[in-house]
């Protein structure tokens, strides 16, 4: 059995910080939240991880990782990029933009032979979350479907206090499988309780606390890298006729599809961690002080990286 690798979508992180040497550590010993996230990885089993980042930022990453955690961590590294899409399509003059998540899990195709998961760069999952998924994915096999697995947050426990977050909101069966997701872009709290708009806050809906949602922490068998494959030309028919310029091609879509078709079954792997990540400026400060309460309580050493 090939033994899980974990995937890191990092190819937006220059355009979110105006280059990489601008991350804002998190720690007093300059680690960043991906630190974190890479201790927990290694410690509930990961030993491979995939890099997906843009070219032009390799040097900055190789500083960040490689003398850390890469001594650690086996560490490739694969580039998103625009011209990586199928003989026959034309990228449109204007676009600037890459072509989404699932397109950014396309890009390390060559590199993955075996069962995968998906994070963010920028997002704190906790180390119960990555435990689960390594134990779930250690065992995995496609049978007569494909077997998934996610995940899922409990929504209060990811939201910040400093504006909205968008977040996939999951439909959850008895057997704890995933029925359905939508994405929802400006969930937040108002005045104590949880609610989204679709119409820039002319008309709000309640959320309940208690709802699960995806944080994008999937996990694969090596079976959804054909299936990316084969439904990205579909995708870019459509992306270029009705939005060629910001079309995105996004895994929960990919997914969603696959379960729609029977073809697929995702198992919510149910996580109470908390989320930490920063969204607005205004979020640092808490992160900084909870990464240091979880040091502080012996959740992580006083140094991830030795």
């Amino acid at each position: 059995m090939e033994k899980p690798t974990l995937i890191i979508m990092a190819a937006g992180m220059g355009s979110r910080y105006g280059g990489l040497k601008q991350i804002d550590p998190v720690s007093d010993k300059g680690e960043i939240i991906l630190d974190f996230s890479l201790y927990d990885a290694m410690m509930a089993g990961f030993e491979k991880v995939i890099f997906i980042i843009k070219k032009e930022n390799e040097a900055d990453f190789r500083a960040l990782i490689d003398e850390r955690a890469g001594k650690h961590l086996q560490v490739e590294y694969a580039f998103q990029e625009l011209t990586d899409i199928p003989e026959g399509y034309q990228i449109p003059a204007e676009r600037e933009k890459p072509w989404g998540t699932c397109h950014a899990v396309l890009s390390a195709r060559k590199l993955i032979d075996g069962p995968f998961a998906v994070i963010n760069a920028d997002d704190y999952y906790g180390p119960g979350a990555f435990q689960s998924i390594y134990d779930y994915l250690a065992a995995a096999k496609d049978d007569k479907k494909y077997r998934y697995c996610m995940i899922g947050y409990l929504l209060e426990n990811t939201l910040t206090e400093n504006g909205h977050v968008a977040r996939g909101v999951c439909e959850v069966s008895q057997d704890g499988t995933l029925q359905d997701i939508v994405e929802r872009t400006r969930i937040m709290w108002r005045n104590g309780e949880i609610a989204y708009t679709e119409d820039e806050g002319d008309s709000w809906y309640p959320l309940a606390e208690g709802t699960t949602v995806s944080m994008n922490f999937w996990g694969f068998t090596e079976s959804f890298v054909k299936e990316m494959e084969a439904r990205f030309p579909a995708f870019l028919d459509k992306a270029l006729a009705e939005n060629p310029l910001k079309g995105e091609y996004f895994l929960p879509g990919v997914v969603d599809q696959l379960i729609k078709e029977d073809k697929a079954s995702v198992k919510v792997l149910q996580s109470q961690d908390r989320w930490y990540g920063v969204t607005y400026k205004e979020d640092k400060e808490g992160v900084v002080s909870a990464l240091q309460s979880m040091k502080d309580k012996g959740i992580y050493p006083d140094k991830l990286w030795k």
